[in-house]
């Protein structure tokens, strides 16, 4: 099996050293180049092909990469009247052979184009590069939300779980990859590598990424946890250089405190969940002595929330006094609390971006900290507050229902306490 594998890699890369020889004497611009890949040429030559499209594409500037966007947006669409006859006739005779038909109309040109523009060695890293460029275009032109769609449709089926290969990172992962997530951290920036080794040698601290076969120094997305005594209540303390290291066999908390989602292009294809239950799962099988899997993470929106309830004839001096730094911590604690269980979105989902991905992922807000990061970026956004998320995975999937179905905040008694607590700063009396 082995054997086969590596020869048809081999036959792989020749045919596209070979074929690209060709391509570059292909006279030919991309968009004829595209409609030949989709013709029977493309059943022939499509390794060649798509290796030429590649190249060209690389070679153009933003401008006529919007062009070539709006190129797949209109001239590789479905035909409505089409779809709209095979879906009346399907309704009145559903046989196999129209069945077949309606969902070959029904399925945009394009899906059928990057399928096939994904052959060459390489092309699956291409192809979510060129949907960053894509991204960058849909604020303006906003119909190219159908290629979008397309792109993350197939995206997701190449993706899926069932490729994506969970590795640990360590001190003694190759330094491109290192080199990346120092880059790629979201959360809490790495300085240098001595930062770095800091978080990933001592025997508590561990990271785990997912990869896939095609991108396989590309991280797609990773995890940096700390093995604690207790829950943590400040960022600080977890990334200090002056600690002590714990051995692995006296925690008992595992603490997620930054997942770093790595791959612009492969943004709306959700890796967390999966990628926190699958931490679980090792780090349980690795310290079973761990009682408590939480994170300690940023409230991003905090500030901005409070920024508009300064009014507020309840909270308005809270507000007023933790944004301008005065405010004392139970006055921090309780508009956090305020905030992530009451502030709401139009659609009724929470405004937080990170209260809704933990609690999509069927998490508990636990524990709010005020003073847990005091770097100029947790002060700028959530005054310094952070929250603990529990994943508590016996509660998980009814958590995860409720908050699916009626956008429930599940909550810890304390918290919920919190969001109803008396505020110390009290609003001014009104002068006569």
């Amino acid at each position: 099996m082995q054997r086969n594998r590596f020869l048809g890699d081999l036959l792989s890369q020749l045919l596209v050293r070979r074929g690209s020889v060709r391509g570059k004497d292909d006279t030919r611009d991309i968009y004829e180049l595209s409609h030949a890949l989709l013709s029977a040429e493309g059943e022939v030559s499509g390794l060649r092909l798509a290796s030429t499209i590649m190249a060209r594409y690389a070679a153009l500037d933003m401008g006529e990469r919007l062009a070539f966007f709006l190129f797949l947006n209109t001239e590789l669409e479905i035909n409505p009247e089409d779809v709209a006859q095979l879906a009346t006739a399907y309704a009145a005779a559903p046989t196999p052979e129209l069945f077949h038909d309606l969902c070959e109309a029904a399925e945009p040109k394009r899906q059928e184009f990057l399928r096939r523009l994904n052959q060459p060695v390489g092309a699956t890293a291409g192809l979510v590069a060129m949907r960053v460029d894509l991204l960058k275009h849909l604020k303006n032109e906003p119909d190219l939300a159908r290629t979008n769609q397309d792109f993350v449709h197939l995206l997701r089926s190449w993706f899926n779980r069932g490729f994506l290969v969970l590795q640990q990172i360590s001190w003694d992962t190759p330094a491109r990859i290192l080199d990346k997530i120092v880059a790629y951290e979201a959360v809490h920036q790495i300085n240098d590598w001595d930062d770095l080794r800091r978080r990933l040698y001592p025997p508590d601290r561990r990271c785990f990424a997912f990869f896939h076969p095609a991108m396989p120094d590309e991280p797609l997305i990773f995890v940096e946890v700390a093995l604690t005594e207790i829950i943590p209540n400040s960022i600080d303390a977890v990334l200090s250089d002056s600690r002590t290291p714990l051995e692995a066999d006296q925690a008992k908390v595992a603490v997620f405190y930054s997942i770093s989602n790595c791959q612009k292009g492969l943004t709306g294809i959700s890796f967390g969940n999966l990628l926190i239950k699958q931490v679980v799962s090792e780090l349980s099988l690795e310290c079973p002595q761990l009682e408590s899997f939480v994170t300690l993470s940023p409230i991003p929106g905090l500030n901005r929330w409070l920024e508009t309830q300064t009014d507020d004839p309840d909270h308005g001096a809270a507000a007023q006094s933790v944004l301008s730094g005065d405010a004392v911590p139970e006055d921090v604690r309780a508009m956090a609390a305020r905030y992530l269980l009451g502030a709401k979105r139009s659609d009724g989902l929470p405004r937080d971006p990170v209260a809704r991905f933990h609690l999509g992922n069927g998490a508990e807000v636990h524990d709010i900290h005020a003073g847990a990061d005091t770097s100029a970026n947790g002060s700028a956004q959530s005054s310094g507050a952070m929250v603990n998320y529990l994943y508590d995975l016996t509660h998980a999937e009814r958590n995860h229902e409720d908050f699916a179905t009626a956008y429930t905040v599940a909550a810890s008694r304390s918290v919920q306490a919190l969001s109803t607590a008396t505020l110390v700063t009290k609003p001014k009396e009104p002068t006569t």
